[in-house]
């Protein structure tokens, strides 16, 4: 499967209506972008049941921002609408793949009541600063 270029306009749509995304934020530029960009390729044709996408960080400005990207390559992946995974720096096609099975051995109900215990905190958090 090939990739998908991601922008604002699609990016809801896509992460949304998928269960597995993997996501690789790049620039033309990059030189660590370029040697990364066909490893994720090779790995996206062997995982063809996953969307594998692209984030042009030049050209889609607003979600490198959104996602505070700080440094490129970065390899995120969302499941179930989480992000799970996010590490800057073009990984080895070994590593990717090792990624890739933690991901899919992810307990995603495990994983909703970590974010839901996080967010609850957070809010009695902000209640007792007020």
């Amino acid at each position: 499967m090939s990739t998908v270029e991601l922008t604002k306009e699609n990016f809801d749509d896509i992460v949304s209506g998928n269960d597995f995304v993997l996501i690789d934020f790049w620039a033309e530029w990059c030189g660590p972008c370029k040697q990364f960009g066909p490893v994720f390729e090779r790995s996206s044709e062997k995982h063809d049941d996953l969307v594998f996408a692209k984030v042009d960080t030049e050209a889609q400005p607003e979600l490198a921002q959104a996602f505070q990207i700080q440094s490129i390559p970065t390899v995120m992946i969302v499941r179930d609408n989480i992000a799970v995974f996010a590490q800057p720096g073009a990984l080895p096609a070994e590593a990717l793949e090792d990624v890739i099975g933690q991901a899919r051995a992810l307990d995603m109900e495990e994983v909703r009541a970590s974010v839901t215990e996080a967010q609850q905190d957070e809010q009695a958090q902000a209640e007792q600063a007020q």
